[in-house]
């Protein structure tokens, strides 16, 4: 009897302990079955946002990669523009030598007049008026040249002006002051060029002497000593009056000494 006893009492004890055992050791196996799932969307998480930064990367490259191709498009026709300017600029000095050449031939043809040439200097030509617009363009340009200091926007414009308004009284300082920014950027060659425009295609014009005195000056600073000194004594002998023979007074002056 006491063993049935016995054995009633210490069996549910040992079952409970059983229990508990089992129960205590499917615990941990839950929780690592927790902590691996967990782990796991960490990870799938950081997966996502990584590859989602690299499809921002990419996308940045690819804006980075169309501005930089506008660019090299830009500098390229800006690049181009320059040299069609340059050769046009360049063409119109050749077409003008050629009139200034056959002057002398035409002048002193047989049968000719002493006084013909004195004559067709005293002529004086007329020049279009600026327009209100043209007005204010050119004076656009001049303030991105005397308070900004932009001298190649600047030059860009007086191309623009110059195809746009062409033969007008403003069209000569055009030409006159794209010789003047070429002298201070410097770019010699393009700066004589601009400035024999007006000395030989606009010798009536108020800017002409300037531009000659300036041209001899470009041709001073382009070791053209004995070319320089001919243009000063041009302005000294053409425009006596100016305020341009005084300078070129001046510079033979300086250049004696």
């Amino acid at each position: 009897m006491r063993k049935q006893l016995m054995a009633a009492v210490v069996f549910p004890l040992a079952f409970g302990h059983a229990g508990m055992t089992l129960a205590q050791s499917s615990t941990p196996a839950f929780q690592s079955n927790a902590s691996e799932a967990q782990r796991k969307a960490n990870t799938s998480q950081a997966t996502s946002e990584l590859f989602y930064m690299i499809q921002q990367l990419q996308g940045e490259v690819r804006r980075l990669q169309g501005e930089t191709e506008e660019q090299r498009h830009l500098i390229k026709r800006l690049q181009d523009q320059g040299r069609d300017r340059y050769i046009d600029l360049d063409q119109r000095i050749l077409d003008l030598s050629e009139k200034v050449s056959a002057q002398p031939q035409a002048s002193g043809a047989p049968g000719g007049e002493a006084g013909t040439s004195e004559e067709t200097k005293a002529e004086i030509r007329e020049y279009r008026s600026p327009e209100a617009d043209e007005r204010k363009a050119y004076q656009a340009i001049q303030d991105l040249i005397h308070s900004q200091k932009k001298y190649d926007e600047a030059i860009s414009r007086l191309y623009e002006f110059i195809d746009k308004y062409p033969e007008g009284d403003l069209t000569v300082n055009a030409y006159y002051w794209l010789g003047e920014v070429y002298l201070v950027k410097p770019q010699l060659e393009q700066a004589r060029q601009a400035f024999s425009i007006v000395a030989t295609r606009y010798a009536d014009h108020r800017k002409a002497p300037d531009a000659v005195y300036k041209l001899g000056v470009t041709l001073d600073r382009l070791d053209q000593k004995a070319e320089a000194r001919l243009q000063m004594e041009q302005v000294i002998s053409d425009y006596p009056e100016s305020d341009a023979a005084g300078l070129a007074r001046k510079f033979l002056g300086s250049d004696k000494g």
